[in-house]
C-alpha cells in the first residue's frame, strides 16, 4: 500500500462480490475515483464494470441474488485465480443474512469484508465492538463504511486491508450479531395500491422520455432535413449501388437523421430516468411490488423492469437479462422482442398516427400491445417459471435516498454505452443490408409475395412493404405515412397495420443481440413463436374489432329505427 498515492503497491485484481443494492458500485467508484468501462469477465459472457486505479484493477460483478440460479456469480467465482483478492460487500443492516449467504461462496479465496450502510447502525453502542469481534474470530478485515460518503481515511483503511487480505475459511463464518434494520415502508408496499403505484412509476419514464424526445424531434427534424438535403443532391450522381447505400430510400444519409433526431434523445432521457430509479433504490421497491402480479405470466418483478427498459432500446434490455433466473430469462427475452416497442418503433408508430390525424389511437395501441404481450408470455413461459412458489430474484426492501447526479450518471452510462457501442454499429450495418436488398429488388419481391396475404388482415396490398421493412428495421413503419397508404386506411386498419408491423418479428438488431446472448437455436424458436402469436393477435384485432363494430352499428340501428 502506497500511503502517498493511496494505491495498492503491486498489480492486484480486486473482485467485488455482494448482493444487489449493497453499494458495491458506489464503493468502488469512491475507492478508485475513476470512471468505469464495461467488459466481459475473462472470456465469459458476464458483463462487469472494470475500474483501473494505477496498477490495480477493481471489478464490479453483477449483484448476487438470494437463492438465485443465475449463472453470473458462479461464473465469476469459478474464474478467480489464486492471485485475485475478493472485496466482499455486505450490508450492516442485514449483516447476519449477508454473511451466511455470501461467505460460503468465497471459501478458499483471499480478501476483506466491507460493511456498507454503516450510518444506519452507527448509533448502536456495540457496533464497533461487533466488528472487532468479527475480525478476531475470522482473521478477516471488516471495514465499516458509508459508500455514498466515503472519507479519505475510510479509503486508506480499505486499501491497506486489501494489501494484506486474509483467507476465507469455514471458520470465517462468525456467530450471529442478531440485529436487523428494515427500511420504512411506503405506498409501494401496500397490498393493493403498491402494484398500481409501481405500474405508474414504470410507465412514467417511458411516457415522459418518448413524449419529450418526440416533441424535440418534431422541432429539430425539419432543420436537420434542411441540412441533409443539399448533401443528398451532391451524392445523387454516384454509381447506383453506392448511391442506394448512402442516399437511397433506406440509405445512411437518408435514414441517419431518424437515428440522431428520434432515437438518441429517447435513449438518453430514458437511461437517465432509470438511472435515477436505480440510484435512489426505487427500482428495487418497484420490483418487489410487481413480483406477485408477474408470476402467473412466467416473469418476475425484475424481468418486468427489463421489459420496460426495452421501450428505450431492446439491446441493453436483452443484455441485462444475463442476471435473470435461468427459468425466466427466455420468457423475459421473448417479452422484450415481442412487446417492448423501442424508440424507433414507438416513435414511428406515433408518426403514423399523427400523419393520419388520429393521435388518440396510441391509447388502444398500447393497451392491446400490453394485453397481447402478457398473453404471449403466459402461453410460452415454462411451467416452473409460473409457479406461485417461485420466490427467486426478490430481495427485501431497499433504503430510499435522493439520487445524486454522479450516481444517476453512473447507472445511466452503462445503458448508453451498450446503445452507442453495440446497437448503433448493428443499426448502420442493417441500413446497408436494407439498401442492398432494396437495390436488388428483394424487398419489392417480398412485398409482392405478401400483397395477397394482407387481405387476411383486412389491409390493402400497399401495406406489405412497410410490414416487410419493419421486420428488418422498426422505423420501416413510417412507410405507412405515405399519402397513398395512410389516406386509404380506416382507423382500425391503421391500428392493425402498425401492430402487425411492430410485432411480427424483432428487428435485426435485436435478433442478432439475442443470438449473441443465447444461441441461434433459441432465436429461431423465438421467431417461430412470435410469428404465430403476431399473426393470431393481428387477425383477432382486424376481424374481432370489425365484428364488434358491425354488431354495435346493428344495435344502434335496431334502437334508433323504432324511435323514429
Amino acid at each position: 500500500m502506497n500511503r502517498v498515492t493511496g494505491q495498492l503497491s503491486t498489480h492486484t485484481a480486486v473482485v467485488a462480490i455482494g448482493k444487489e443494492s449493497v453499494g458495491k458500485s458506489q464503493l468502488i467508484t469512491s475507492l478508485t475515483q475513476k470512471p468505469a468501462y464495461s467488459s466481459n469477465f475473462r472470456g465469459t459472457t458476464v458483463a462487469c464494470e472494470t475500474y483501473r486505479d494505477g496498477d490495480s484493477t477493481f471489478v464490479d460483478t453483477p449483484g448476487i441474488l438470494r437463492q438465485s440460479d443465475s449463472v453470473t456469480t458462479a461464473t465469476v467465482l469459478n474464474r478467480l485465480p489464486e492471485t485475485d483478492t475478493v472485496l466482499l460487500v455486505v450490508q450492516a443492516t442485514h449483516i447476519d443474512e449477508d454473511l451466511a449467504e455470501l461467505l460460503p461462496l468465497v471459501q478458499g479465496k483471499r480478501g476483506v469484508v466491507a460493511v456498507t450502510f454503516w450510518d444506519k447502525v452507527r448509533a448502536k453502542a456495540e457496533a464497533i465492538e461487533v466488528l472487532e469481534r468479527l475480525r478476531q474470530s475470522s482473521g478477516i478485515g471488516f471495514i465499516p463504511v458509508d459508500a455514498r460518503h466515503l472519507s479519505a481515511s475510510d479509503r486508506v483503511q480499505i486499501l491497506e486491508a486489501l494489501s494484506s487480505p486474509g483467507t476465507f475459511t469455514q471458520e470465517s463464518i462468525p456467530e450471529r450479531i442478531d440485529w436487523r434494520i428494515e427500511p420504512s415502508p411506503t405506498l409501494l408496499e401496500h397490498r393493493y395500491w403498491g402494484p398500481i403505484g409501481a405500474i405508474l412509476l414504470l410507465l412514467l419514464p417511458a411516457i415522459i422520455a418518448v413524449g419529450t424526445a418526440n416533441a424535440l424531434a418534431g422541432f429539430v427534424e425539419p432543420l436537420v432535413q434542411g441540412l441533409v438535403k443539399p448533401l443528398v443532391e451532391q451524392l445523387n450522381p454516384l454509381p447506383s449501388l453506392l448511391r442506394e447505400i448512402l442516399v437511397g430510400r433506406y440509405g445512411l444519409v437518408t435514414m441517419g437523421p431518424l437515428l440522431f433526431v428520434w432515437a438518441i434523445p429517447t435513449i438518453v432521457l430514458y437511461a437517465l430516468f432509470l438511472g435515477a430509479y436505480k440510484a435512489s433504490g426505487l427500482i428495487d421497491r418497484i420490483t418487489v411490488a410487481m413480483h406477485p402480479l408477474m408470476l402467473p405470466f412466467g416473469l418476475t418483478g425484475r424481468d418486468l423492469v427489463r421489459v420496460i427498459m426495452g421501450f428505450g432500446c431492446n439491446v441493453p434490455a436483452v443484455i441485462n437479462t444475463r442476471a435473470c433466473s435461468s427459468c425466466s430469462r427466455g420468457t423475459c427475452i421473448s417479452a422484450i422482442a415481442f412487446g417492448s416497442a423501442c424508440s424507433y418503433q414507438f416513435g414511428a408508430t406515433l408518426g403514423v398516427f399523427a400523419a393520419a390525424k388520429l393521435p388518440y389511437l396510441v391509447i388502444p395501441y398500447l393497451l392491446y400491445l400490453t394485453v397481447t404481450t402478457l398473453l404471449y408470455t403466459r402461453l410460452t413461459a415454462p411451467k416452473k417459471a409460473r409457479s406461485p412458489l417461485n420466490k427467486l430474484l426478490v430481495e427485501g426492501r431497499s433504503f430510499l435516498e435522493f439520487p445524486r447526479p454522479i450516481a444517476v450518471w453512473r447507472e445511466a452510462r452503462s445503458t448508453l454505452s451498450q446503445f452507442f457501442l453495440q446497437a448503433i454499429p448493428i443499426f448502420l450495418g442493417i441500413t446497408i443490408i436494407a439498401s442492398l436488398l432494396d437495390w436488388l429488388g428483394i424487398l419489392s419481391l417480398l412485398s409482392g409475395v405478401l400483397r395477397p396475404v394482407m387481405g387476411l388482415f383486412r389491409l390493402p396490398a400497399e401495406a406489405a412493404l412497410p410490414v416487410v421493412l419493419a421486420s428488418i428495421r422498426k422505423d420501416g413503419i413510417l412507410l405507412f405515412t405515405e399519402p397513398d397508404v395512410v389516406g386509404a386506411l380506416t382507423p382500425l386498419q391503421i391500428l392493425t397495420a402498425v401492430y402487425l408491423a411492430g410485432v411480427i418479428l424483432p428487428c435485426l438488431v435485436t435478433l442478432l443481440t439475442i443470438v449473441r446472448e443465447v444461441s441461434w437455436r433459441f432465436a429461431l424458436k423465438l421467431l417461430s413463436q412470435q410469428v404465430v402469436a403476431a399473426v393470431s393477435f393481428s387477425l383477432l384485432l382486424a376481424w374481432g374489432s370489425a365484428l364488434f363494430e358491425h354488431l354495435m352499428t346493428t344495435l344502434l340501428i335496431c334502437v334508433i329505427n323504432p324511435l323514429q
